[in-house]
């Protein structure tokens, strides 16, 4: 699965369960795939993929 989609999943995730969507993801300049959202308690939360920061094999 790509990693893209996990970011998706959570964002999709996060919503079902109340979380108020601030930025979908969305492509970056620098290679990643960010996006925000709020919790209910109004915390801001941030889920991203970034090859760039993948461990080295």
């Amino acid at each position: 699965m790509l990693r893209r989609a996990y970011v998706d999943g959570i964002m999709r995730t996060a919503e079902s369960a109340g979380a108020e969507i601030i930025r979908t993801p969305q492509d970056t300049f620098y290679g990643g795939y960010p996006g925000y959202f709020t919790d209910p308690d109004g915390h801001l939360w941030e889920v991203v993929w970034n090859p760039q920061m993948l461990p080295a094999d």
